[in-house]
């Protein structure tokens, strides 16, 4: 199969990138260069511009016919960003997003397999959510992704478009090969930051969020590996039509996750658990946006999917620390 990858050159792109690649499919990265460095594109299939072009999305479909899917990734993501750049976000993410599924579906190309958020799932008291769940995003980051979903809902209903919609948790960690990783130069993710602080580019790692309703008051979150995150992608691409069926709607919704808690002390715990050592910490207040958080019923992914995580927590983060180390040889920068 052909896939479009918007925002292929990304961090969570270009690994998903390779890893249809890995399965005997041909990625076409359409980015903007934004945020993902050109050295992840590598020598794929590119086009560099922004996915609200017309143009340019009558040239990719005109030069790649065979197109089959588009996963459409490309997205501002830093929640605190997000709150003092609301304009930003709600243009990038939402009306560039709209023209490229108006112009997609006009041009015959109607499959999105679309990246959404946990973050945007109400607070419940066991912290376990199934994607029936009630939503309330709190960030302007994850009231983007919610706008998107409802998008999708409503062209999907109304024409050709079809869309499985995934609700990422918490990937970390980088490709097998370590060929790409994490690459924002200055670190917001939790695992990126406990990573850097322990390879020693950081003095402390702020802890931040200390009184949330939780078992010991730090945020819970669901830490998949992103390479069984980029084999999901993988899975709903192969068996799109397949879901779409099961489920007897044109649109749909699979939670992306491990299935298990894990708060950001025990985190801290296992990264120090990996690592042999202490990691320094100091502890602040919640960032502006900040959920206390959720962790994934994943039996939605087995059923329709046939896809569950395969790799540890450990593994993830020992995938992390090895990108921590390398990646000054590929970006430049620690």
């Amino acid at each position: 199969m052909k896939v479009l990858v918007t925002g292929g050159a990304g961090y969570l792109g270009s690994i998903t990138a390779r890893a249809l690649e890995q399965a005997g499919h041909t990625p076409v990265v359409l980015d903007s260069l934004l945020t993902g460095p050109r050295a992840y594109v590598g020598d794929r299939i590119f086009y560099e511009g922004d996915i609200a072009d017309r143009a340019l999305l009558r040239r990719i479909v005109a030069e790649h016919p065979d197109l089959d899917a588009t996963v459409h990734m490309a997205a501002r993501i830093v929640v605190p960003e997000s709150v003092a750049l609301p304009y930003e976000y709600y243009r990038d993410n939402v009306a560039k997003s709209l023209e490229m599924f108006d112009e997609l579906t006009a041009l015959g190309k109607s499959r999105i397999l679309f990246s959404s958020t946990a973050s945007l799932y109400a607070l419940t008291p066991q912290f376990e959510v199934t994607e029936e769940d009630p939503v309330d995003p709190t960030s302007p980051y994850a009231r983007t992704k919610r706008m998107m979903e409802q998008v999708l809902e409503d062209l999907a209903k109304a024409t050709d478009l079809r869309a499985i919609i995934l609700r990422y948790f918490n990937p970390i960690g980088a490709d097998p090969d370590l060929t790409t990783g994490y690459h924002l130069r200055d670190a917001t993710h939790v695992v990126p930051l406990m990573a850097q602080t322990a390879l020693g580019f950081r003095e402390s790692f702020t802890l931040t969020g200390t009184d949330h309703p939780t078992r010991d008051g730090t945020g819970i979150r669901d830490y998949i590996h992103v390479w069984d995150l980029a084999r999901a992608h993988v899975r709903a691409i192969e068996e799109f039509d397949a879901v779409l069926e099961k489920v007897a709607a044109p649109y749909t919704y699979i939670n992306l996750g491990s299935g298990d808690g894990v708060t950001v002390r025990e985190l801290l715990a296992a990264v120090e658990r990996v690592v042999g050592k202490p990691v320094p910490v100091v502890e602040a207040p919640a960032r502006p946006g900040d959920a206390a958080g959720a962790y994934a019923n994943a039996d939605k992914a087995l059923q329709l999917l046939g896809w569950r995580t395969e790799l540890s927590l450990d593994e993830a983060i020992s995938s992390a620390l090895a990108w921590g180390e390398k990646r000054k040889d590929v970006l430049g920068y620690a």
